[in-house]
């Protein structure tokens, strides 16, 4: 599966530079990511069980626990894009844990 905007994951690896884990967490995501073509929530969730999927039009939050780190990533035929990516705290504040919220902001954005 080809990762589009994958330049917003390496902005937040740089940022964390010193933080192994976190690093290493970001790659295995980008891995997963690449190396799979997942046809359903359930094989996603086999693979990535940190995957809460937050819109039924392919949109995944992504929890790297190890950072506190959100990751929100659209699934669409054999492609992934990252629209957000933020710590926990960002996520409240943006999203205030909401899916309607989530719903406002991904039309707000034009991705959906």
């Amino acid at each position: 599966m080809r990762l589009i905007n994958k330049k917003a994951l390496e902005k937040l690896k740089r940022k964390n530079r010193g933080n192994r884990l976190l690093n290493k967490e970001i790659e295995n995501l980008i891995n997963d990511v690449e190396s799979n073509n997942w046809k359903n929530q359930l094989e996603l969730s086999q693979t990535r069980p940190d995957a809460d999927c937050v819109h039924n039009g392919g949109f995944y939050f992504f929890n790297i626990s190890i950072h506190r780190t959100m990751i929100l990533i659209e699934f669409n035929d054999s492609e992934a894009s990252v629209a957000w990516v933020g710590s926990h705290q960002e996520y409240d504040r943006t999203f205030k844990n909401n899916k309607r919220t989530i719903r406002n902001w991904l039309k707000s954005n034009d991705w959906i």
